[in-house]
């Protein structure tokens, strides 16, 4: 699976190293340039700025172990040059010390409970969104996922895939709203269709008991303000020997189906209400069927990936982009997706996004 919003790429050790070291180095530019220049200019005032460069990427000892170095230097240049105003500046670098002390100290706490807090995103990405079986029989199966959220690892979209005894069948949705209520409701859905998909045969009444799942959930946790809480899913169903599928679209993008270098988009002709919206404009759901041959790259998504804008409020241009692609394994479609929209975008997401690709492998 693929997530986050950051490529991976290999760490080079010399800028972050230059960068950590860049305390020391603004001690010796500091020290060279009060040693080097005339006392009226009074470089040596500068060093109490070192100890508070320091607190924002050291910890507390060596950061007062750099106080103590500054200290010492102040004190050595006063030997040197007698009118520098050493004691002014000696008490502006114990000042400053100790400040930044307890300011790394600080930080040193935050950083603690930040991560913290990212384990339990972890946690919650585990129950939310778990990892997914990358085949299936003669399925291949690869997601996407990009929370728009700053250091986000969940938000308001989901998926799963679940082998059942009716065919391999597929979620992926979009809860309206961001941030821990969306992923509470997408946490009732996605729990719901893991019982359901096993326990119906038909998908008509799958999507009964996830929008039954849906309207608990925001009955127990109402929405913040005027505006229901409702989301949008998909359901797939591909039978295991393939050649079809079978699709459930509760307001969702239409997926895409690339097949022998043509593209399809997989319109439902009625489309099924959203979920939590079916008590008040009807249940009546519709399954449509398509063919699906061997070779063919199915391309499931959320809105957030076809309304990624550029700098000019442009849309990312989905279906062109997947008419120009060629025929590929899903893990390599996906990748050049997640490259694609971010270098669009310049990084830059106003929503989430997920998306899966599936392919039907030769018998």
């Amino acid at each position: 699976m693929i997530e986050s919003g950051r490529l991976r790429l290999r760490r080079r050790p010399g800028p972050g190293r230059l960068v950590r070291l860049s305390p020391v180095i603004l001690t010796v530019v500091i020290a060279s340039l009060a040693y080097a220049t005339p006392p009226e200019l009074a470089f040596s005032r500068l060093l109490p700025a070192a100890p508070a460069l320091a607190a924002a990427m050291w910890p507390v000892l060596p950061t007062v172990l750099l106080g103590t170095v500054c200290l010492f230097l102040m004190i050595g240049l006063s030997l040197v040059f007698p009118d520098l105003g050493t004691w002014w500046t000696a008490g502006g670098i114990i000042a400053v010390t100790v400040a930044a002390a307890y300011g790394s100290h600080a930080r040193l706490q935050r950083e603690r409970t930040l991560f913290q807090v990212r384990l339990v995103a972890d946690a919650a990405q585990q129950v939310v969104l778990s990892p997914l079986p990358r085949r299936i029989g003669g399925i291949e199966i690869e997601s996407l996922y990009l929370a728009a959220a700053a250091e986000a690892r969940i938000g308001g979209d989901f998926y799963e895939v679940v082998d059942t005894p009716y065919g391999v069948r597929l979620l992926i949705g979009d809860v309206r709203g961001k941030g821990l209520p969306a992923v509470g409701a997408a946490a009732a859905i996605v729990n719901a269709f893991r019982e359901a998909a096993y326990g119906e045969t038909d998908m008509v009444d799958v999507a009964r008991r996830l929008d039954a799942s849906s309207t608990r959930y925001n009955a127990a946790f109402p929405p913040e303000g005027p505006m229901e809480r409702f989301a949008t899913a998909l359901l797939v169903e591909i039978p295991h020997d393939g050649r079809r599928i079978d699709i459930l679209n509760c307001g969702h993008p239409p997926p895409l189906l690339l097949s022998r270098g043509k593209l399809r988009v997989l319109e439902s002709a009625t489309p099924s209400p959203l979920l939590s919206l079916a008590a008040l404009i009807g249940d009546d759901y519709n399954v449509d069927t398509f063919d699906f041959a061997p070779n063919d790259l199915l391309l499931l998504y959320t809105d957030g990936i076809a309304e990624a804008r550029a700098r000019d409020g442009e849309f990312f241009p989905l279906a062109a982009w997947m008419r120009r692609q060629p025929p590929t394994p899903p893990r390599e479609l996906l990748t050049a997706l997640h490259r694609d929209l971010l270098h669009y975008s310049r990084g830059r997401l106003d929503d989430d996004i997920a998306a899966l690709a599936v392919r039907l492998r030769e018998p």
